[in-house]
């Protein structure tokens, strides 16, 4: 079992250099696969989520070759559409891969997918993306199958999402690839990941454009026209919003080098209003973060991008845990991502949960518990509570961390915190 130990109350201060993006590194994997031949990715995270994925690809006929944070991906050998149903388990967004085995071999198939438990989280937006690309895509018996029409493969249309998924658009991009005619996505997500993900697709010689708006186009390609690329991992904002919350918590002076601030603009408008100050450094993206006291309350909501992340609202819920005076945050984004909230009240947290709503009193000092992380941004918040709390925090289930984060020990650590592993290994 993966355990953290912690021991509050010591401020922050130095550099933390941050990893790739997991959400943008994983849809390029799964893109690699409509090539038939060789992607190269470079600032992938070493991390449990990108090691399933390759794991899964392996399995489909592909080879993968990592050597630090550079990925090789040979897809030249695919032969198979069935995704193993213990990686599904593991790591929800291995579904994107329907969409780009639909586009390589006409049909594609796996279980319905596990990952973290943070609400239903429905894959039917998926399902519909893939249906408007001409394919036959059903659930039956809690498992996933896609299928072009007669024998053919995917073709062009007019894809209208009712609510901005990040994981649809995804599925529909990948699809539409090698379609046949052209693809419009109507109502797609924003995000950086998806903006990242077209500029991928370009370089390995996909027709995408409109990224950064609500409407994407897709002209498909042939697959001898996709050709051998490489492209470099953008830093990862919520890593790099974990970190910063992590100074609210316990005060200090951070430098955050690799993560581009205006991918946190609505992130940062919301640490500032609670008393930091951050500011942009000379050296390139690098910016710092920094706050002498006591956070003040907020009041938030989540929303798709450019709003507030759903994944940075258990972070910012474990600062303000300790914050002065009162905070609210709504999430409209998963439904059962408050978890976390019964884990900081054995810190000594004053959290009421009604609904979709979270009314937090603050609470000073916070104080050491015995914890367990159920997901993966639920953990990293209780690593965030337990740096402003006095006393010493143990949390348990920590690989849910891991996932997404590739060592969250070592980049506290080199900023001051007194953080380890308890496990040997580590």
């Amino acid at each position: 079992m993966s355990r953290i130990q912690i021991q509050g109350f010591r401020p922050l201060k130095g550099r933390i250099s941050i990893q790739g993006s997991k959400n943008a590194a994983l849809p390029m994997m799964a893109a690699a696969v409509l090539h038939r031949g060789v992607t190269v990715l470079s600032n992938v995270p070493l991390i449990q989520d990108v090691e399933c994925m390759k794991a899964i690809l392996n399995s489909l006929g592909c080879r993968c070759i990592q050597k630090g944070g550079v990925l090789e991906i040979d897809a030249s050998l695919l032969h198979t559409t069935q995704i193993p149903d213990c990686f599904m388990k593991q790591m929800r967004s291995a579904i994107i891969l329907l969409g780009a085995l639909l586009g390589r071999l006409g049909e594609a198939s796996c279980c319905y997918p596990g990952g973290c438990l943070i609400g239903s989280r429905p894959i039917d937006l998926h399902l519909k993306a893939l249906n408007g690309l001409g394919a036959l895509a059903e659930e039956e018996e809690l498992q996933v199958r896609v299928r072009a029409r007669e024998g053919r493969g995917p073709t062009g249309g007019t894809i209208v999402l009712a609510y901005p998924s990040v994981g649809a658009t995804e599925q529909a991009l990948l699809g539409a690839v090698l379609a046949e005619g052209e693809t419009r996505i109507l109502g797609a997500a924003r995000e950086p990941e998806i903006c990242q993900l077209c500029r991928f697709l370009r370089g390995m010689g996909a027709r995408v454009k409109g990224e950064g708006t609500d409407c994407l186009s897709v002209l498909g390609v042939k697959s001898f026209d996709l050709h051998d690329s490489f492209f470099s991992v953008g830093g990862d904002r919520i890593v790099a919003g974990t970190y910063m919350a992590a100074v609210m918590a316990a005060t200090g002076d951070v430098q955050i080098r690799g993560a581009d601030l205006e991918e946190l603009k609505e992130p940062a408008r919301l640490f500032m209003k609670a008393g930091a100050r951050i500011r942009r450094e000379e050296r390139g993206r690098d910016f710092r973060i920094s706050i002498k006291e006591r956070p003040r309350g907020l009041t938030l909501e989540t929303a798709p991008y450019p709003g507030f992340p759903t994944d940075l609202q258990s972070p910012f819920m474990a600062f303000l845990a300790g914050a002065m005076g009162e905070s609210c945050i709504r999430e409209t984004v998963f439904e059962e991502r408050f978890a976390t909230a019964s884990q900081l009240e054995k810190m000594g947290a004053r959290i009421k949960v009604e609904g979709l709503t979270a009314s937090i009193k603050g609470v000073w000092p916070l104080m050491g518990a015995r914890v367990t992380a159920g997901d993966l941004r639920g953990g990293a918040a209780l690593a965030v509570a337990a740096l402003g709390a006095g006393g010493t925090t143990v949390i348990e289930e920590c690989r849910h961390i891991e996932r997404g984060y590739e060592d969250i020990c070592r980049d506290l650590s080199a900023v001051g915190a007194e953080i380890r592993w308890m496990d040997a290994e580590k």
